[in-house]
């Protein structure tokens, strides 16, 4: 909730008024769409950017919840949505996935402009601590030594923190059992009960949870230690070399939106996640201001996640039936 604050008040000074030519932008309410319930972290977002773009704009900026088909929902209203700037889609590394599982029928590519990549955020591997491991090390070994005996969760089948948790799996040969659930709320209560044992959750939804004795944090996942957990080694650093896991959160808009609208928002969002304060604040809660980026930069970033993933689906042992 801290980085949720902290990040619209930045954004608050973001998106100066605009229309086609970039001026005047907007002159009625904006709907900002996202694909998950009220309490999530992509809803938790939009309703503090929501709330910092009505006091700029002078307009209501509407949070529209579309939860249901690990987002598929949400990416279908805001691709069908009129190209005037009055929808926008807030979403994160789920929706390649979601194209290339077949479970939207168009390409995002195609279907949306890129606006600008705001944050990435890596995962802390989290348990419970009636399970005896204290490191990856020992997860492994006792995954391998009592296979299905471990349960880990996930917000949703085909989601990041799920897909993230089959690589570990190919990885390290660990033999565990996917729970899913409807949102990373409910995981999160049934790890701390026992009815789960692992799961991979963002830092500040963990940190609080880790310091009362409730979770037992193992390692993060990004390609670095966290600064808001500098003494959590990475899961590469812990035995499984060159595994990586991050997710990446940003705005995007019906294709054909007008580019003098998509660069004053870019060009805006780019002064705050410039800003070193912003940054700093950031990384406190275990997330990462992304470097200045053009609507051309998230596009390559975007194609380069659906490579990766196109890698990930083709590796033996993944089947992209099970994420159907």
């Amino acid at each position: 909730m801290r980085l949720v604050t902290f990040a619209l008040a930045a954004l608050s000074a973001v998106c100066a008024p605009a229309s086609h030519s970039g001026e005047g932008f907007p002159v009625k309410p904006v709907r900002l769409i996202v694909g998950n319930s009220p309490g999530g972290a992509n809803d938790l977002l939009a309703r503090a950017v929501g709330q910092r773009l009505n006091e700029a704009w002078g307009q209501p900026v509407i949070v529209d919840n579309r939860d249901g088909a690990s987002g598929v929902i949400a990416m279908e209203i805001a691709a069908r949505a009129a190209p005037d700037g009055y929808t926008l889609l807030l979403s994160n590394s789920q929706m390649p996935t979601n194209m290339l599982l077949g479970k939207v029928p168009f390409d995002i590519r195609k279907s949306y402009v890129q606006v600008v990549e705001l944050v990435t955020q890596g995962y802390v591997a989290v348990v419970n601590p009636a399970l005896a491991v204290s490191s990856v090390k020992e997860l492994v070994a006792y995954a391998k030594a009592k296979p299905g005996a471990i349960n880990f969760g996930s917000p949703g089948v085909a989601s990041p923190a799920h897909l993230g948790i089959e690589l570990f799996k190919v990885a390290t040969g660990a033999n565990m059992v996917h729970v899913p659930y409807k949102g990373n709320g409910p995981a999160m209560v049934d790890l701390m009960s026992g009815q789960i044992q692992l799961l991979f959750s963002s830092a500040v939804s963990v940190s609080p949870h880790v310091r009362s004795g409730r979770l037992k944090a193992l390692a993060v996942t990004g390609p670095r230690r966290m600064q808001a957990m500098p003494n959590l080694p990475t899961v590469a650093e812990s035995g499984v070399p060159g595994y990586e896991l991050t997710n990446s959160y940003g705005f995007f808009a019906p294709a054909r939106t007008p580019a003098a609208v998509v660069a004053a928002i870019n060009r805006q969002c780019n002064q705050v996640i410039a800003n070193p304060q912003f940054k700093a604040r950031l990384e406190a809660d275990g997330v990462d201001a992304a470097q200045p980026n053009t609507p051309a930069d998230y596009r390559a970033t975007v194609g380069r996640q659906i490579a990766q993933l196109e890698k990930f689906f083709a590796t033996p042992g993944i089947s992209k039936e099970s994420f159907r």
